[in-house]
């Protein structure tokens, strides 16, 4: 498609090379049963492959914590049968010359009461707190901190075992890592807690034991966001310098993506800015950033939610809509990729078809496009 030269342009990160700069978005899907990627979701993320997309990040995958999920279908990243059946989705895309990363998750207090597999627990987070005012399971004590950290490393190493790309770890939306960055769900007094600083230290620790246990070549991706699942008017980073002082320690930890979760990818961040926040975290970390929020659609985004899926209200679908605000941010040097979520789930080819200048083929994403698995 003319006037999109640098997103279906080539980039290297570390010493994979992407075919272009756009990234399946993580998403989440629920269709593995008894928490295994089955054939199903194979040939799900290898049709994506297929079609050429640069980058495909999973769904959310949860670590061997007892409490890090809380919905059926998730899938596991541990246990054999778990992993067997990721090795099989990693060889399909790689059979299409695809590039995959596997992200990994710890719910926190975002779990829901009675969550499985085990309902009878309550959830764990920084403080037990949920949103404002809202208290949901208990705080973790320092030994248990220690023990979901260990828990993601393992999933890295996991992850690495069968033969993912590179991983990425989910540090928005409220989940565990996001809720230990948030002054408002961690309200702790000790050294995870308390201040600014102290809130980042059990993302730079996970961070840590993660480049640790995959080593310097594997490519690590940090997913952030300032909206929550509770709250979309939420801030962490109040300043860019503030930003600028998390992605700073998260890089020096070990990251080497930034993947800056947001509803609109252009939108000003801070006051007196026209800077997105993927742009603001391109300049402050110097590392790559893939952008999300807002490809393919177009108008108010408040008629659907789902926030067990992910998704964040369902603006009219436009195919091409802001594709031009895509590859204008990206010449500008705003961020490295963008990630495209919905239009993906209707359209496998969707790439292909922009690419081919066949946008009048591709069909708009609808509701009826999450019951399935396609």
């Amino acid at each position: 498609m003319n006037g999109l030269n640098t997103l279906v342009s080539p980039m290297s990160i570390g010493k994979i090379t992407l075919a272009n700069r756009v990234v399946m978005a993580p998403m989440a899907r629920n269709y593995a049963p008894n928490f295994v990627p089955d054939e199903k979701l194979a040939t799900y993320y290898a049709r994506r492959a297929e079609h050429g997309v640069g980058l495909i990040i999973t769904e959310a995958s949860f670590i061997d914590h007892p409490v890090a999920n809380g919905f059926k279908g998730t899938p596991a990243i541990f246990g054999e049968e778990a992993l067997a059946g990721y090795r099989a989705v990693v060889e399909r895309v790689h059979a299409h010359s695809g590039k995959i990363f596997c992200q990994l998750w710890h719910m926190g207090a975002e779990r829901p009461v009675g969550g499985i597999p085990n309902p009878e627990l309550p959830s764990v987070s920084p403080s037990g707190i949920l949103a404002p005012g809202v208290r949901r399971g208990k705080a973790l004590d320092l030994a248990e901190i220690a023990e979901v950290q260990a828990s993601f490393a393992r999933a890295a190493a996991n992850a690495r075992r069968v033969g993912f790309d590179g991983i990425e770890i989910h540090g928005a939306h409220g989940y565990l890592i996001d809720a230990f960055l948030s002054e408002v769900t961690n309200q702790r007094t000790d050294a995870y807690g308390g201040t600014f600083d102290k809130r980042l230290r059990f993302a730079v620790e996970v961070i840590e034991q993660v480049r640790q246990t995959v080593g310097d070549d594997f490519p690590i991706s940090f997913r952030t966001s300032q909206w929550k699942s509770q709250d979309y008017g939420a801030k962490i980073y109040r300043t860019p310098g503030e930003l600028g002082t998390a992605l700073s320690a998260f890089v020096r930890a070990g990251v080497d993506i930034i993947h800056c979760s947001t509803r609109r990818f252009w939108e000003p961040e801070f006051e007196g800015s026209d800077l997105s926040l993927a742009a603001w975290s391109r300049r402050v970390s110097g590392k790559p950033v893939i952008a999300v929020g807002g490809v393919t659609l177009h108008g108010d985004f408040t008629q659907f939610e789902d926030p067990a899926l992910g998704l964040r209200g369902m603006a009219t679908a436009r195919p091409t809509a802001n594709l031009d605000r895509v590859e204008q941010a990206l010449e500008r040097g705003d961020f490295d990729l963008i990630a495209v979520g919905r239009a993906m789930l209707a359209n496998p080819d969707w790439l292909a078809k922009i690419k081919a200048g066949q946008a009048s083929e591709i069909t708009a994403f609808s509701r009826d496009h999450i019951k399935v698995l396609y």
